[in-house]
């Protein structure tokens, strides 16, 4: 009841930005043909590694003019009021719909998805809200097993009475409630195959290999590049249940870019990023030097194509891996000094259930012991660490637990935490 009146209040604040924004676009005109829309910029990182930037802020980085001065600004104005009119409507009417509903609403007029994306964007901007905030959903891709229990809009999700039945991550997650786990963490990973034939294989590997039920997790796949529902459901049980977060990507250009996009965010959704990154977020693997650590067959490796080249030496110009994870950069170096790739699946050649029973163990085993380098960086601050100091394990830097959590059982979430 609650959670519902907040709604309704958000949307009526809403409905009252749009009325405000309106109002004053037809008062600028009425005025003279002067009228300026101004749009603030966001970025996550900028390409200049030694710069003094401040992209971990989550503060605008100046601002966009947009005037009937140009043609191209006029269109873009014109699309933007459209796509408002739109977003009105779904408001006033309490009703949900895509990106893609919205653009075959007018094909003619937005001509591509694309112009409907930033119109979207740009409202968002306007009205300082997030997309799920106009009514606007993405068509839910993302799936979670493992052990984990929650409502969603009075719908009951019980993942723990069979921890390797796969769930649909929920689309509308500021509807998720009543999160109870017992897991000991949660593994994210880039692919996902047996449902649907055309995807790959790595979360239905970890399915039939029942891998939460021997190692008591949750596991999360975006199915690639993950939508915005699977961030945010990611990041809602960090917060709730304050665990350990491994990520588990390809050694190629597009599993390292997946990685920063749940760790950092991305660019398009800059403005958004406080909400949906994941800062906490480990990497798992797989490294450049997984190939020779685990002894893969040669035919396993993939030559780094010009485009993978291009891409790396693009990624590795961005400035969060210098300030805030530098051997992430060092991995991304040597993955492009070797001049080869491999995909997650290549541990199979093995045996099918290499990834399951002794890959993922054993790294996050090794997570657990490794001692942390002489220098630390993180979102806030430099921490420096004397030699002579005492070794910091990896497990200092998990999420905080309360006392009373450590000791009676319960996570600050209320879910049971069982030794």
């Amino acid at each position: 009841m609650e959670g519902n009146r907040r709604i309704t209040k958000e949307r009526g604040d809403l409905l009252g930005k749009i009325r405000d924004f309106t109002t004053s676009l037809v008062r600028n005109l009425s005025e003279g043909p002067s009228l300026t829309v101004f749009i603030d910029k966001f970025r996550n990182y900028c390409t200049d590694p030694d710069a003094n930037c401040y992209c971990s802020s989550d503060l605008p980085k100046g601002q966009e003019i947009l005037s009937l001065k140009s043609e191209c600004h006029v269109r873009r104005i014109y699309v933007l009021l459209r796509v408002l009119l739109i977003v009105q409507q779904l408001l006033q009417e309490n009703k949900h719909g895509s990106k893609r509903d919205i653009y075959y609403m007018h094909p003619s007029v937005f001509s591509d998805q694309s112009v409907v994306d930033q119109a979207i964007n740009d409202i968002c901007i306007l009205l300082q809200c997030s997309r799920h905030n106009l009514n606007v959903v993405s068509v839910g891709n993302g799936l979670v097993m493992g052990w984990l229990r929650f409502l969603e809009a009075g719908r009951k999700f019980d993942c723990m009475n069979c921890p390797s039945n796969v769930h649909l991550i929920p689309v509308h997650v500021d509807e998720v409630k009543d999160i109870v786990s017992v897991a000991k963490y949660i593994l994210v990973v880039e692919k996902e195959s047996g449902y649907f034939e055309f995807l790959e294989a790595v979360f239905q590997r970890l399915a039939n290999d029942r891998f939460c039920n021997a190692n008591r997790c949750i596991v999360i796949t975006g199915r690639g590049y993950p939508d915005i529902p699977t961030r945010r459901f990611l990041r809602l049980l960090l917060e709730k249940l304050a665990l350990p977060v491994y990520c588990l990507v390809d050694c190629d250009p597009y599993g390292f870019d997946i990685l920063t996009t749940y760790c950092f965010g991305s660019m398009q959704m800059a403005y958004d990023a406080k909400f949906l990154r994941v800062p906490e977020i480990r990497w798992l693997g797989a490294f450049p030097s997984d190939f020779e650590k685990y002894g893969l067959p040669q035919q396993c490796l993939l030559p780094l194509t010009p485009e993978d080249k291009r891409r790396t030496e693009t990624m590795l110009l961005r400035c969060y891996l210098q300030r805030e994870v530098p051997q992430w950069r060092l991995e991304l170096e040597s993955m492009l000094l070797r001049g080869v790739k491999f995909e997650i699946e290549a541990l199979t050649a093995h045996s099918l259930s290499f990834l399951s029973e002794q890959y993922i163990p054993s790294k996050i085993l090794d997570r657990k012991r490794r001692k942390f380098p002489t220098c630390l960086l993180n979102f806030s601050s430099l921490i420096y660490i004397s030699p002579n100091s005492r070794p910091m394990s990896c497990e200092m830097f998990a999420p905080k637990t309360s006392s009373m959590s450590r000791f009676s059982g319960f996570s600050p979430a209320g879910s049971f935490q069982s030794k």
